[in-house]
């Protein structure tokens, strides 16, 4: 069944505050579902809808990965979903695998489903809460299903990570709230969820009690989150939410104290199909204010995220995985050693 998703945001706590938000759920409901986009499941058993699924599975954690947006809707469409087998979908998921998900790749086994998504200027446009509404339907729909066949399935047991970006980081955090609140033997085994790309904010933290946010660079069964900006930037940045919540991503502390890219671990670049790492690059520094993270040693117009309208100048929407790549691997490695060591000393 599909999970009835509580939408945080300004409302209040009161009756009229709960009516509001469950209307804009029934609404997005009903949108969606007259493109027949709710009227067929997902078959997560038909290993043709992975995206990743690993033949050996011969480390002991396990990485469970949701790819940022990788679809737009073609001219003259009606629908703002895509299909399960979009062509499109499914080949700039597999580069965004290698972008991204391939950071993680020494530390666990990673398993990673194709999904139905929204488009990404529809999904932006709209406010926050209207926003998590829709991607409570169908996107939800689809990561609920694969991450619960996978843990039947697949995971016998072992620890995991989580790891998405943007509009993946989005449908993981709704798994966060719902599901991991009502399976809480399951949530034990999550070494951390790195979210980049979109925002997990104070009031997340507040209303939902079984969530805590990173603190520093050990801590494990944590989210972490960052959207990296160039410095001083006063547009907006349709991927930050009002009280963002944010972590440095060389020395992972919440602090403003800036980490020079001396201190990184390193970047991995993508340029059309190829793949450039650079040691000494990019920097960082946590803007409390603005809840994001500020990178100075790059220029803007060299680094920009595809559409302005959506990323303007100086918003590093699509390198928040590759500036700080190297730094996101040892990171990972970090906290699931830190993991295994806190299982045995409660042993």
């Amino acid at each position: 069944m599909l999970a009835v998703v509580y939408l945080g945001g300004s409302a209040g706590c009161g009756q009229s505050g709960r009516d509001s938000q469950f209307t804009k759920k029934e609404t997005a409901t009903k949108s969606l579902a007259s493109n027949g986009d709710l009227m067929v499941r997902t078959d997560y058993s038909d290993k043709n809808n992975w995206l990743s699924l690993p033949l050996y599975q011969d480390k002991q954690v396990d990485i469970f990965y949701v790819y940022p947006t990788a679809w737009g809707m073609p001219e003259g469409s009606t629908s703002v979903v895509s299909t399960i087998d979009n062509e499109k979908m499914r080949r700039t998921a597999a580069g965004n695998f290698e972008t991204q998900a391939t950071a993680f790749q020494p530390v666990g086994n990673i398993f990673a489903p194709f999904y139905r998504q929204l488009d990404a200027g529809f999904i932006l446009s709209k406010s926050p809460l209207v926003e998590r509404a829709y991607i409570g339907v169908t996107p939800y729909a689809d990561i609920e299903d694969s991450f619960d066949y996978y843990i039947k399935h697949y995971n016998h047991g072992r620890p995991f990570i989580l790891a998405g970006h943007s509009q993946g980081s989005m449908v993981l955090k709704e798994l966060l709230m719902v599901y991991m609140k009502e399976h809480p033997d399951v949530q034990e085994r999550m070494v951390a969820a790195y979210l980049l790309g979109f925002s997990v904010t104070g009031e997340d933290m507040q209303r939902n009690h079984h969530l805590k946010y990173a603190e520093g660079p050990d801590d494990t069964g944590v989210i972490i989150s960052f959207n990296t900006e160039a410095p001083d930037l006063t547009v907006e940045n349709k991927t930050v939410l009002k009280g963002a919540l944010t972590i440095n991503p060389i020395t992972w502390t919440r602090s403003e104290t800036p980490a020079g890219a001396y201190l990184s671990k390193g970047s991995r670049i993508r340029d059309g199909e190829d793949y450039t790492d650079i040691f000494q690059f990019a920097d960082a520094t946590v803007n409390q204010e603005r809840g994001t993270v500020m990178c100075s040693t790059v220029r803007p117009q060299d680094f920009k995220s595809g559409s302005s309208d959506l990323f303007p100048l100086g918003v590093y929407h699509a390198y928040d995985y590759q500036f700080y790549y190297y730094d996101i691997r040892e990171n990972a490695r970090n906290r699931v050693e830190h993991y295994f060591q806190n299982a045995e000393a409660d042993k």
